[in-house]
């Protein structure tokens, strides 16, 4: 990369979290925080959980936030690895 080039990031397209029971998770994020559900695919890496993307109305590219819902996820706990 020559001097000068910026390497900057421009923006996220979305951002994936997990989570625990996929309806508390829909409930809280169309419910309680009034985002859409854009779209419901299933983990290709764990075909048996699901995929949820939230966002704006638009679905803007930025709005986007995703899951990984686990029915029996334990909470999450201070360590290695976490942001």
């Amino acid at each position: 990369m020559s001097q000068g080039t910026s390497r900057a990031i421009p923006g996220l397209h979305h951002v994936t979290a997990i989570s625990g029971p996929p309806q508390d998770n829909l409930d809280f994020w169309v419910r309680t925080l009034g985002q859409r559900l854009v779209k419901r695919t299933v983990n290709f890496d764990d075909p048996g959980t699901y995929h949820l993307y939230y966002g704006d109305k638009d679905a803007a590219p930025g709005s986007i936030m995703t899951f990984f819902p686990f029915v029996d996820a334990a909470p999450g706990r201070a360590g290695p690895g976490m942001t």
